[in-house]
C-alpha cells in the first residue's frame, strides 16, 4: 500500500511506524509543514496503561518513550493556604519535542520518508496514494476541504487558558488555586524533563478581564501570573510557548467532533478527528490509540473502505467514555465556586472525582460523604456506577427540553 500521511505529529508518525512493522513493503511518506525539531507546546502527559499498549505493538519505541519520560506518584493541591497530598496518582510526562524525535527516528529507521517543510497548500491536489491520512491537527486543512462531508462541529469552552513552561521542576502533579479580587485563577503543573515543567493557567472570563489579562502584553501578563503563583514557582519564571517566536496566547478550548471520519481514501486521525479537554491529559494517548486502531483495521479488513468504516466505528465507541469524562472535567472547572469553599481535603477529593456524571447534580458535601462511603462498601460502589450515568442522562435531557 502507498500511504501519504499529512502531519508529522505523534498520531501520524506512530501510524507510519506500525504500518511498516506490519508490512515493510508499504510505501509511506510523512509530510510535515514545520522544520525538523520545530514544535509547539511543552510537555505532554500519559498514564501507565499507554506504555503497556505501546510495548505490545512496538517495544523499541515504547522503551525509548519510557526512557525519555519522567514520572510522579502523587498529586498535590495548594488551596486556601493549605497543601493537600493525594498518594498513588502515578503519571508520566515527556517533552513534546523529545516524543516527536523518538518517533521520527524510529519511523525513518524502518524506511518511512519523513519530509519536513512540506505543506500541502489549499487547492493543491491530494498526494498520489492508496491512502491519505489527515493527521494535520485540530485546524486540519485536509478536513476543511471537505467540511460539508465530514460535518465538523466545534464547541468553544467558556474559560480562557494559557499553556506555559517553567524552570521550576515539580516532583508531583501540582494544582494551585489562587483567589483574587476578581475571582479565582488556577494552574496545573507537571514536570516533563530534568529542568522544565509545563504550567497550564486557567480562569473564568470575569477573572481574566478583571485582572487585565485580556489586554496586557505577554511580558506583563507573565509577570502578573508569576506573582499570583509565587508560592509554587519558588522564584522560577514562567516562559511563553516553546515555539519559533516564543509567544504564548490565551485561548478557549475547542472541542471538535466530526459526523464522518473518512471520505473515499482520505481518513482523519488524532486531533483532526476529535479533541478532548486538556484537563484530563488524554490527547496524546488518544492520538496513538487512533494509530493502533487504524493500522489493525487496515490489516484485518478485506478492503480499504471496510477498514476505514471499522476504524471509525471502533474509535467512536472507545471515545464515548473519554469524551464524557472530558466534558464533565471542563464543567467542574467552569463551576469552581461550587466546590472551592469546601475544606481543602474535601475539595481535592472532588477534584479527583470531576469526571463523574453524577457530581454536578448532587450537593458537593453530600457527594463527598457518599464517595467516602463507597470506598468502604462494595454495594454502594456498584450502585454509584449504575446510578451516575442514568441520573445524568435524565437530568441532561430535561435541561435540553426546558431550553427548547
Amino acid at each position: 500500500m502507498k500511504v501519504a500521511c499529512v502531519g508529522g505529529g505523534p498520531a501520524g508518525l506512530y501510524f507510519s511506524i506500525l504500518m511498516k512493522l506490519r508490512d515493510p513493503s508499504h510505501d509511506i511518506t510523512v509530510l510535515e509543514r514545520n522544520p525538523a525539531g520545530s514544535t509547539y507546546g511543552w510537555g505532554v502527559t500519559y498514564w501507565a496503561g499507554l506504555l503497556d499498549r505501546l510495548q505490545a505493538y512496538d517495544p523499541e519505541s515504547a522503551r525509548a518513550i519510557a526512557d525519555g519520560s519522567v514520572r510522579w506518584s502523587d498529586g498535590v493541591a495548594h488551596v486556601q493556604g493549605e497543601r493537600t497530598v493525594h498518594h498513588g496518582d502515578e503519571g508520566f510526562g515527556i517533552g513534546r519535542r523529545q516524543l516527536l524525535e523518538v518517533l521520527t527516528r524510529r519511523a525513518e529507521a524502518l524506511g518511512v520518508r519523513v519530509e519536513f517543510e512540506r505543506e500541502l497548500l489549499p487547492g493543491a491536489e491530494l498526494p498520489d496514494a492508496d491512502l491519505v491520512v489527515a493527521a494535520d491537527g485540530v485546524h486540519s486543512g485536509l478536513r476543511e476541504r471537505y467540511a460539508d462531508h465530514f460535518g465538523t462541529r466545534v464547541a468553544v469552552g467558556r474559560n480562557p487558558y494559557i499553556w506555559l513552561g517553567t524552570t521550576r521542576v515539580f516532583d508531583s502533579f501540582t494544582f494551585s488555586f489562587v483567589e483574587t479580587e476578581h475571582g479565582w485563577i488556577w494552574c496545573y503543573a507537571y514536570r516533563f524533563g530534568a529542568d522544565h515543567s509545563t504550567c497550564v493557567v486557567e480562569c473564568s472570563p470575569a477573572t481574566w478581564t478583571g485582572l487585565g489579562l485580556d489586554r496586557t502584553n505577554e511580558a506583563d501578563g507573565l509577570g502578573l501570573l508569576e506573582k499570583l503563583f509565587a508560592d509554587i514557582l519558588d522564584g522560577h519564571p514562567l516562559i511563553g510557548r516553546s515555539s519559533a517566536d516564543g509567544s504564548a496566547q490565551w485561548l478557549n478550548f475547542r472541542t471538535l467532533t466530526n459526523r464522518s471520519w473518512y471520505r473515499d481514501n482520505l481518513v482523519l486521525l488524532g486531533d483532526a478527528a476529535h479533541t478532548t479537554h486538556y484537563s484530563i491529559g488524554a490527547g496524546t494517548t488518544l492520538a496513538l490509540e487512533d494509530a493502533i486502531c487504524l493500522t489493525d483495521a487496515l490489516h484485518t479488513a478485506p478492503d480499504t473502505s471496510t477498514a476505514l468504516a471499522r476504524y471509525e466505528r471502533q474509535r467512536r465507541a472507545a471515545l464515548l467514555p473519554v469524551q464524557s469524562a472530558a466534558r464533565h472535567s471542563a464543567q467542574w472547572y467552569e463551576n469552581l465556586p461550587r466546590y472551592i469553599r469546601l475544606s481543602p481535603p474535601q475539595m481535592f477529593a472532588l477534584l479527583g472525582q470531576r469526571h463523574s456524571p453524577l457530581l454536578p447534580y448532587v450537593p458537593p458535601q453530600l457527594y463527598y460523604h457518599l464517595d467516602q462511603a463507597t470506598t468502604r462498601l462494595d454495594s454502594l460502589r456498584r450502585l454509584k456506577r449504575w446510578l451516575g450515568p442514568r441520573v445524568a442522562r435524565t437530568l441532561h435531557a430535561r435541561r435540553q427540553n426546558a431550553e427548547l
